[in-house]
Order: C-alpha cells, then sequence, then structure tokens
C-alpha cells in the first residue's frame, strides 16, 4: 500500500470539510423554510447559513490554494444527505426536538473536523489558511453553545404547544 503525501491527504480533508458543510447548508436551509412558531431558531439557522456560506469559501480558496476543487460526488451526496435529515422529522409532531439534536450533533461533527483540519493545515504547510480555519471553527463552537443554550426554550415551547393542543410542528 502506498503512503499518501500530506497534499493528498490535506486536499481530502479541505474536501471532506467542504462537503460537511455543503450537508449542514441543506439541512438548515430545509428546516428555516418551515420554522414559523419558533423564530429565534430561524434567526439563529439564517445567520449560521451566511456563516457557513463563507466557510465554504475559504475552504475552496485553501483547495485551489493546492489547484484542486470540491468533489462534485461529494458534494451532490452530502448535500442530499442534509436534505433528506430535515425532511426526515418533517413528519414527526416533535419535529423541532429533533432537529434541534440533529443541528447540535452536526455542530459537534464540524467541530471535531475544523480541529483535524488545523493539525493537518500546519502539517501541510498551509500556514496562510490557518487563520480562515481557526475564524470557522469559532463560528461552528459559537453555534453550538447557541444550539444548546436554546435547547431549554425551544423544549419549553414544545411542550407548551404540544399539551395546549396546537401544532407543536417546527410550522403550523
Amino acid at each position: 500500500m502506498a503512503s499518501e503525501s500530506i497534499q493528498s491527504v490535506y486536499a481530502t480533508a479541505l474536501r471532506n470539510t467542504h462537503a460537511l458543510e455543503q450537508e449542514a447548508l441543506q439541512a438548515m436551509e430545509r428546516q428555516v423554510e418551515r420554522l414559523t412558531d419558533y423564530p429565534e431558531v430561524k434567526q439563529a439557522l439564517t445567520q449560521h447559513i451566511e456563516e457557513t456560506k463563507r466557510q465554504q469559501e475559504r475552504l475552496e480558496t485553501a483547495l485551489s490554494g493546492l489547484g484542486e476543487s470540491v468533489s462534485s460526488v461529494k458534494e451532490a451526496v452530502m448535500g442530499l444527505m442534509g436534505s433528506m435529515a430535515a425532511m426526515a422529522h418533517m413528519p414527526a409532531q416533535d419535529e423541532i426536538l429533533k432537529n434541534t439534536f440533529a443541528n447540535s450533533a452536526i455542530e459537534a461533527y464540524e467541530i471535531a473536523a475544523y480541529t483535524s483540519l488545523l493539525t493537518i493545515a500546519e502539517a501541510a504547510g498551509d500556514h496562510a489558511s490557518i487563520p480562515a480555519f481557526r475564524q470557522s471553527l469559532a463560528e461552528e463552537e459559537a453555534m453550538a453553545a447557541r444550539i444548546r443554550s436554546m435547547a431549554d426554550a425551544i423544549t419549553t415551547k414544545y411542550l407548551s404547544l404540544t399539551t395546549s393542543g396546537d401544532a407543536a410542528q417546527a410550522s403550523t
């Protein structure tokens, strides 16, 4: 088995992280379409959608610096997975709770991906991209904290809507 070069491993990590961002983007966009009873969640996701687009641009810049580009196949598959994950929760009465759990998990995954990417970028000698990846990591950590801070209020509102007989789904 031939060993891969650091540059090859780095390009793969960049593509994988970009595809992960595509999955998250698609999931958030599907959720935002349905959020009417939870404006605080809609606002947080809308803001993070814009951050995610900038994060993808940062990854594309690093890939371009290597003479590489994103993987169309990975992008398509991951984007479809994100859309399907959000759509899978739609029929559930507790859609908002399931999406909150999924969003928390996605943020944890992205935090781990950027932490690893920073190590790989350092090993690959791409010191120019490290500040951009640190910024992306900080944005993911902030979103993870925001989701955690909203979980109690989301659950309380869900309980209130459910026990009052109102629709407790993400939208009404």
